[in-house]
């Protein structure tokens, strides 16, 4: 086997192990209980997967296999330091962070939401992020209020 194969296989490999980090949102990393839970559970999982590739013999393999964990470690890590848990709301007069709001729009279609954290987020599980351009236009508002977007109007009609 010639050194130059030797070296552009361990290049190869290098530069699969050097994953660029997850973007870091410039919010404020508002999170739910549920939320902050969530995230200390993926710090969890991202370290018994990087626990499990590290006992892989093949430097290379090993390296391949460790990487993606690793990013995700030093991504979840970094969310669970900078979360900020808030508590659920002590109303329901206004929607707010944690809030599970239903509105209906002009075309007839109700939505129900709950507001998290940007890394709880999850529309079709019903679930939005505090930073969405809909829960922006929602949050401070009450059942009745009425906001425009995108050319259509939503009405506030429950707030749980």
């Amino acid at each position: 086997m010639s050194v130059a194969f030797v070296k552009e296989e361990s290049a190869e490999a290098a530069s699969e192990t050097l994953l660029p980090d997850r973007p870091i949102s410039p919010h404020p990393n508002l999170v739910t209980e549920a939320g902050l839970k969530a995230l200390e559970r993926q710090v969890l999982e991202a370290r018994a997967a990087y626990d499990a590739a590290s006992g892989i013999e093949d430097v290379n393999e090993r390296r391949r296999q460790t990487a993606t964990p690793l990013r995700d470690l030093r991504y979840f890590s970094e969310r669970v330091r900078s979360a900020q848990l808030i508590p659920a709301p002590a109303s329901t007069e206004t929607v707010a962070f944690g809030s599970t709001v239903t509105f209906s729009r002009d075309d007839g279609r109700v939505q129900t939401y709950r507001i998290v954290g940007e890394d709880e987020a999850d529309p079709k599980a019903g679930s939005i992020s505090y930073v969405s351009p809909v829960a922006r236009l929602l949050v401070g508002k009450g059942v009745g209020d009425v906001v425009s977007m995108g050319g259509q109007e939503l009405e506030i009609t429950a707030i749980a």
